[in-house]
């Protein structure tokens, strides 16, 4: 196949759990990256081009109950309790992300933004097609999202500098693995910003 443009249609930015606690000096029970929190705050100006472009942005929020019942097997692995809903760490990075009260929102319970949430219902409203990702982790939520995106028939993109792994390594093969499935997949912040501004310039 050819490689497909980078926004195809209908373009949604999709923030991955950007959540208070990429913004604080310790993030409970999960393990990041060394340019984890530069990349989350960078990820800001992807949301500013989206909304500057008239671009649907919709805010995912992994979050947990108090009392547990609704982690599953996700403490199986190296992760240990995370987004737990009373962690001061948990609530979404609204005032970072410059939130309009026109952005979408949805919390998950489980890494995936598709897996039990209304995110397809809410993706059939907007028409969309293009699904942009930015956000936490890139080889966890972030990679688990695009997947089921691409399994839905989305093009999907991920910005490269806008997500954080768990480690650098894990980061890089994730990215990999998503550019495998999706030619072209994988942008910078500038080439997305710029994607967006060329659309908001032919939409003028």
């Amino acid at each position: 196949m050819p490689r497909q443009p980078t926004l195809v249609g209908n373009p949604v930015l999709i923030v991955v759990d950007i959540q208070k606690g990429a913004f604080m000096d310790h993030v409970a029970g999960i393990p990041v990256m060394p340019a984890h929190r530069e990349n989350m705050e960078r990820a800001r100006s992807v949301v500013d081009a989206a909304h500057g472009a008239g671009i649907p942005v919709v805010f995912i929020q992994e979050i947990h109950r108090r009392d547990m019942v609704d982690y599953g097997r996700e403490l199986d692995g190296t992760e240990d309790v995370h987004c737990h809903e009373d962690d001061p760490g948990t609530p979404v990075a609204f005032e970072e992300m410059g939130r309009r009260p026109t952005d979408y929102f949805i919390h998950k319970r489980r890494y995936s933004a598709f897996y039990g949430t209304e995110l397809e219902i809410l993706l059939k409203g907007l028409k969309a097609q293009t699904l942009i990702l930015i956000g936490g982790l890139t080889d966890v939520c972030v990679h688990y999202t695009f997947a089921d995106g691409h399994q839905g028939d989305y093009y999907c993109r991920v910005i490269k500098d806008c997500v954080g792994g768990s480690t650098t390594a894990a980061h890089e093969a994730s990215l990999n693995a998503m550019e495998y499935l999706q030619e072209g997949a994988v942008l910078s912040a500038d080439q997305i910003i710029t994607a967006l501004g060329a659309r908001r310039a032919a939409a003028a």
